[in-house]
């Protein structure tokens, strides 16, 4: 399983050849098409649907409503309730579906639709301060949402450089180039569909669950995925919409959700407002660290993102505050978006770092160096392996680091200001028991069947590589099976945890095979031999190292002093994290999530209209991401990591880690260039040319 340059992509032809199915792509004879109806209120009740304009067009089959949809079981995840009563808790909620013959006539069905509302007052904007902010007991992943140790008042009061700064960040949104699409069908008393999601096993639990009905009368297929990003991480309305469809009108039903209406029903990043106070003495090292965040949740389900998690993780702080607060708006209901809460939390931690090594006159890299620590701060449990130094020298040495002057506005290109940025990258390393099938199958063959997903990232061919390294064979002697419910139970695509988790299973699988084999000399029978292997007892509850992946990410700038726009010229990422199974999907990995935080950095954010209770970027018009002619000069390193700790392949997850610095170390790169401190996500040109004026 070497690393260079790894094995090429298992599904590559087929997806450039356009023969890759996705969700949408299925269409099974009879097939009718669905289109949802939001809400045009922010809060407030149906009080009547007139469908008599819409059935009249032709094609028409049928419009749902909460008055003659099929009942659902009430679940935890509530956003799923979909069409189950008269009330509206945010604008964009879905108030009926129609059901035609073609989409086209589907879409004019829905623009024919006349819904009258009892609108009520809604508070739809985040503030600090809000009567409704509340601490949570717990936020995302059952992290604990205040934490303190030490005395935090008092090193603050007594330490002799301080920093006290707030970053804020805007709703953002996940936007994978395949929209989230079902399509469904009922056959005796059976359901079967074909979900763009991150994970079928938990689409068919949910559905289950929401139908009443048993898991194995339900299949759900994701064969192939174009890209999730966390937003199709848990069940969305899609599915449940074809599936409710497709009971009412007796035959298949397709529903592709309109990319206008994701911002409201898909979960989004929520906007955060974050006070960083770091002490330090004089050399840098940090003696008091607080991270108090606020943000908000909807008030169909709790989602809070834990964005003062890291802050716990990262550097020596012997007397630190976290703390979340919340208050739950009149506003779609947020959820997963890629490295939820490290994304975020460590673009205000790594900003403050920045500030920090301005006040004590610390270079940047060397700073982050005398306050890295060997164990876990908040548990004190030790690391399993943390090489963040080590990708600091490293990536210092790629960039060129020694060469920067580290006085603000240095260097210049004519009108260009010219400035380079730090910033740590942390991700911790999770673990989901999973389970797989090996078969040896003759002719040498073997066949792994496993209910991963893959959503982009190659896990087809990764899972190859795992059984073929445990089988002792060529990968192409292996055939991988993965995406439906058929298969063996596994874990979902989120977390960084699919490859790590997965292939523990497939490895495990594989080594009892071979013992199998071994057992009868090494002959098969006439219907080959197959194992089956789970990790349910493997992955530890409570283990006794704390896990992550690390990580340092280098950027420069080029920021135009007559427009105030910003280039990023280059950015060089370098990794800790475990063993890299494949190069070429690795690299991949890496340089996908720097793409993403450049556009968190300079490019995406989200306005919410205190008027109408909405995002007012819905479309890649005004919501912008970044382009091939912006994503120049990326390059992505790693260094060798053995961590006996981890699992059989010695693998952490990769996915996420490279978002997680980009957005402060190009916010830092700007700073650097311009004397400009943007605290404020994204650094647009009117934020640049403000701060250069007031410098004048």
């Amino acid at each position: 399983m070497s690393s260079a340059p790894g094995l090429v992509r298992l599904e590559g032809r087929e997806k450039v050849t356009g023969s890759a199915r996705y969700a949408a792509e299925h269409t099974p004879p009879g097939t009718a098409y669905a289109w949802p109806v939001p809400a045009t209120v922010a809060r407030g009740r149906v009080l009547s649907v007139d469908a008599a304009e819409a059935m009249a067009e032709p094609g028409a089959l049928a419009v749902l409503t909460h008055e003659n949809a099929p009942r659902l079981k009430d679940v935890e995840d509530r956003t799923l309730l979909v069409l189950q009563n008269d009330r509206v808790p945010h604008r964009g909620w879905y108030v009926a579906l129609t059901v035609a013959e073609t989409p086209e006539a589907a879409r004019a069905m829905a623009a024919a639709v006349r819904v009258a509302y009892a609108p009520e007052e809604h508070d739809a904007v985040l503030a600090p301060g809000h009567p409704r902010l509340y601490f949570p007991e717990e936020v995302n992943s059952g992290i604990p949402g205040c934490r303190e140790r030490g005395d935090f008042d008092g090193a603050y009061e007594r330490a002799a450089v301080r920093i006290d700064a707030t970053y804020t960040l805007p709703g953002l949104h996940n936007h994978p180039m395949e929209p989230h699409a079902s399509t469904a069908r009922w056959e005796d008393g059976r359901l079967f569909a074909h979900d763009s999601c991150q994970g079928t096993t938990a689409v068919r639990e949910t559905l289950a669950a929401l139908f009443g009905m048993a898991e194995e009368r339900i299949t759900v297929v994701a064969e192939h995925v174009g890209g999730g990003f966390g937003c199709k991480g848990t069940p969305r309305p899609q599915i449940v919409l074809a599936a409710m469809a497709a009971r009412h009108a007796g035959r298949p039903v397709k529903t592709v959700l309109p990319r206008a209406q994701l911002a409201a029903v898909v979960g989004h990043r929520p906007p955060v407002v974050q006070r960083l106070r770091l002490g330090a003495g004089e050399d840098g090292v940090i003696t008091a660290l607080a991270h108090e965040v606020t943000t908000h949740t909807s008030t169909v389900r709790e989602f809070v993102e834990q964005a003062a998690a890291p802050s716990r993780a990262m550097y020596v702080s012997p007397n630190s505050r976290t703390t979340h607060q919340v208050a739950a708006l009149d506003v779609p209901s947020p959820s997963w978006m890629r490295a939820p809460g490290e994304a975020s939390g460590m673009y205000a931690l790594e900003c403050a770092m920045d500030e920090l090594a301005g006040a004590t006159g610390v270079d940047p890299v060397e700073l982050r160096v005398r306050n890295d620590t060997a164990t876990y701060p908040d548990s004190g449990k030790p690391y399993s392996s943390r090489h963040l130094v080590e990708c600091l020298r490293e990536g210092a040495r790629r960039f060129g680091w020694d060469a920067r002057d580290p006085r603000p506005r240095s260097r210049t290109e004519g009108r260009l200001l010219i400035g380079s940025g730090v910033a740590s990258s942390f991700y911790p390393v999770y673990l989901m028991p999973s389970s797989a099938q090996a078969q040896a199958t003759g002719a040498g063959r073997y066949r792994v069947r496993v209910n991963a997903t893959d959503i982009g990232t190659g896990a087809r061919t990764v899972l190859a590589q795992i059984a073929a390294e445990a089988l002792g064979v060529a990968p192409d002697l292996v055939t991988v099976e993965i995406g439906s419910t058929m298969l063996p139970a596994a874990s979902l695509a989120g977390g960084s945890a699919g490859t790590a988790s997965w292939g523990w299973a497939v490895h495990k699988a594989c080594r009892t095979l071979n013992g199998m084999i071994d057992e009868r000399g090494g002959t098969l029978p006439p219907d080959g031999l197959t194992a089956t292997a789970d990790t349910k007892d493997d992955v530890a509850a409570d283990p006794p190292h704390a896990k992550a992946a690390f990580g340092a990410q280098f950027a420069e700038v080029a920021v135009d002093t007559d427009t105030g726009e910003v280039r990023v010229r280059r950015l060089l990422g370098v990794f800790a994290a475990g063993r890299i199974l494949n190069a070429r999907t690795g690299r991949s990995q890496f340089i996908g999530a720097m793409t993403m935080g450049m556009g968190m950095a300079l490019m995406e954010g989200s306005t919410m209209d205190a008027r109408f209770g909405d995002f007012a970027e819905r479309d890649f018009a005004s919501y912008h991401v970044p382009t091939c002619a912006d994503a120049r000069g990326i390059e992505a390193h790693w260094i060798d990591e053995h961590d006996p700790w981890l699992n059989p392949m010695g693998s952490k997850g990769i996915g996420e880690i490279g978002i997680v610095g980009t957005a402060a170390a190009i916010a830092n790169a700007v700073h650097h260039a311009t004397g400009v401190r943007v605290r404020d996500l994204p650094v647009l040109p009117d934020k640049v040319l403000a701060g250069l004026e007031q410098a004048r």
